[in-house]
């Protein structure tokens, strides 16, 4: 069936990166025999960009054209964009079992694969026989598709890292550890890299200025803004994008604590495992039950005066808002999770009324088939409501127009990983003749879509990483590249009670120091910042009058008597140490008795100087925000600058301090 062309008109965009990339090929390909030259695409998906490589194909009078992913579920996309009117007569086969032997080399084909499909190898070490064909063929354009998760498989990775092997070994590209032009075994006239999100290739240089056409969300959105007053914008159904970033609860948060950062970790609140190889639990089933209640406005806090206050925070799940996400994607750190999550939801009040599906596992499809559950269930979206879980599946390449709402449930390693993902809601979702009156009318059902967060200085890194890295030609200032971004995305951060913007100034404060305010005070709250397991240093603090009668200046220390109780530190670990050197793996159920109570002893006592420690600790960031000098180097500022105020503070001098951090 050949789509009418009013169905796809190419937008300008569509039509400069045509022009800019054919007038490169004309000039570069003459410039020498068997140079095949190279030009990189960095575009959204929104970008259009199968029927506009198609285009770009006609413009150079290109006939044999070879699409090579590493995600094999857009295959869809490659296809359906094939049936314009605009390539009548043209002719697409794909998928592992195809060949090209049905193919009328008279007339303009495409050809899409998989790179695990065509560099794999027989047992032999040779070319599978169905593909001999592809590697025989001089190809007009080979076009690297979703090429980010070719170039840098490391990052690339993170993204289906929670799924299981068999997706795994589905996405790795048959063992292809990266992307590499001298390993390509087939011949061609020029390449296409296509990407949403080629942060590697941009920073480290694979292409010059000449070699890009980009086109980003926020060229996107700035688009559509400058059309809005027109009939016919060609923008107009591209929706806006909103990230919303929750601070859980503080009885939830410690759940799930990063030590090294004292920081909040998606992947263990929601860690999960399998049971009997069937059944799959939460670790933390009680916490995240209580979150699932959190999403719907209904969480109770445990705290009395909390009841009270009243929150101004729409929660996505709340009346509010809860009308918009009809269909949303939940990203989740395993295949464990997922089903675990899927439980849940199937058996809570709320919740049970959409239709969950576990696009997570072997037996959720591998590759493209995981798609077809998801579509069958969503239907028209009109009248069905529907939740999908993934960890891995479906989170680049792939358009479902319903989905209006992702949730980020899990950590991710870079923002190739977390914007691939996100970007999976930002597809146009619209109805024709919605009134069956008008057969050219078209109703925009979603004209915003959301991401939620739930680690919020990991989100706001993110966006900047984002907004910062994604430029190229003449750079202007890191800041102004952030307020264009956030003009067009705008970040709202939800804690304490109430709503809030955030500012340019509050997102570059994350890029310029590489952690956000309230997540650098958090830092003087951390444990790894106090070594007291270590005997050695608490006998040099023993040993060391000066330091001991400055750790008793200490507001917390004033009242104890701090040498007993290091000395009783020392004591308990040594004699735990003993217990466990003489007795090894042979203690009796009376030894086992014992070591619990000497252990259980210690870290009680540990905690109660850890906790008074933190307490001294935590006005480092006091003194921090109460000095004038806060651009300059902390050490800077206490050693030259505001010493008075450090003693006044923290009630020790600065060689007091200085003695403490130099025993360690």
């Amino acid at each position: 069936m050949v789509t009418n062309s009013a169905d796809f008109t190419m937008r300008p965009e569509q039509k400069a990166a045509v022009n800019m990339t054919s007038a490169f090929f004309r000039q570069h390909s003459k410039e020498k025999e068997g140079y095949a030259p190279h030009f990189l695409w960095n575009a959204k998906m929104r970008f259009g960009k199968c029927f506009t490589s198609y285009q770009l194909a006609k413009e150079m009078g290109w006939k044999k054209i070879v699409v090579l992913t590493f995600k094999p579920a857009v295959q869809s996309s490659w296809q359906a964009d094939l049936r314009h009117i605009d390539f009548e007569g043209w002719q697409f086969v794909g998928g592992t079992s195809a060949d090209l032997s049905a193919i009328d080399y008279n007339k303009p084909f495409v050809c899409f694969k998989s790179f695990q499909d065509v560099l794999g190898k027989t047992d032999a070490g040779g070319i599978k026989a169905k593909n001999e064909d592809i590697h025989l063929m001089n190809w007009d354009l080979i076009i690297l598709d979703e090429y980010h998760f070719g170039a840098w498989r490391d990052n690339a990775k993170d993204l289906y890292a929670g799924e299981d092997r068999l997706e795994q070994k589905e996405q790795d590209a048959g063992g292809l550890d990266y992307y590499d032009e001298k390993q390509m075994p087939l011949t061609t006239k020029a390449y296409l890299y296509l990407s949403g999100t080629p942060f590697r290739a941009l920073q480290e240089g694979d292409f010059m200025e000449y070699q890009i056409f980009n086109w980003t969300y926020s060229d996107e959105q700035e688009q559509k803004q400058k059309y809005v007053l027109e009939d016919n914008n060609p923008y107009a159904e591209l929706p806006q994008m909103v990230l919303l970033t929750y601070k859980m609860p503080e009885e939830l948060i410690n759940v799930a604590i990063k030590e090294e950062l004292n920081e909040f970790d998606l992947n263990e609140f929601f860690k999960a495992k399998i049971i009997n190889n069937e059944k799959a639990q939460f670790e933390h089933e009680e916490e995240v039950g209580k979150w699932l209640n959190l999403l719907i406005g209904q969480y109770l806090p445990s705290a009395i005066d909390k009841l009270k206050n009243k929150s101004k925070i729409i929660m996505p799940y709340s009346p509010r808002l809860s009308g918009a996400l009809d269909h949303t994607f939940w990203y989740l750190p395993s295949v464990a999770s997922c089903k675990a999550m899927k439980e849940l939801l199937d058996n809570h009040t709320f919740f049970k009324n959409y239709k969950t599906i576990c696009c997570a596992g072997n037996e959720a499809g591998i590759g493209l088939e995981a798609l077809k559950p998801v579509e069958d269930n969503i239907g028209n979206g009109c009248n069905t409501r529907t939740i999908t879980l993934s960890c891995g599946k479906l989170t680049t390449g792939v358009t479902v127009p319903q989905w209006s709402a992702i949730l980020m449930l899990r950590s991710t390693a870079s923002p190739e990983s977390y914007f691939q993902a996100a970007f999976r809601v930002q597809s146009p979702w619209t109805v024709k003749n919605p009134a069956g009156t008008n057969p050219n009318e078209k109703e925009i059902i979603k004209e915003t879509c959301y991401v939620f967060d739930f680690a919020p200085n990991r989100a706001l890194k993110e966006i900047v990483d984002y907004c910062t890295r994604l430029k190229v030609g003449p750079q202007s200032g890191i800041e102004d590249n952030i307020k264009e971004f956030t003009k067009f995305l705008p970040v709202i951060a939800c804690a304490d009670g109430d709503m809030d913007f955030v500012s340019p100034e509050d997102l570059l404060h994350i890029f310029t120091t590489g952690i956000g305010s309230a997540m650098l005070a958090r830092k003087w709250d951390s444990n790894k910042l106090l070594n007291i397991s270590d005997n050695n240093i608490l006998k040099k603090l023993l040993q060391n009058e000066d330091a001991l009668k400055a750790l008793e200046k200490i507001e917390d220390f004033r009242d104890s008597n701090l040498r007993s109780d290091l000395e009783a530190l020392i004591n308990k670990s040594e004699a735990i140490s003993k217990i466990k050197k003489e007795k090894k793996e042979k203690l009796s159920g009376e030894d086992k008795k014992k070591l619990t109570k000497e252990e259980k002893e210690y870290r009680n006592k540990r905690d109660e100087i850890q906790k008074k420690l933190k307490q001294f600790a935590k006005k480092i960031p006091v003194f921090m925000y109460l000095t004038d000098n806060r651009e300059r180097t902390l050490r800077e500022v206490i050693e030259q600058l505001e010493s008075e105020l450090f003693r006044k503070v923290t009630n020790i001098t600065l060689k007091e301090f200085g003695l403490l951090v130099s025993i360690g």
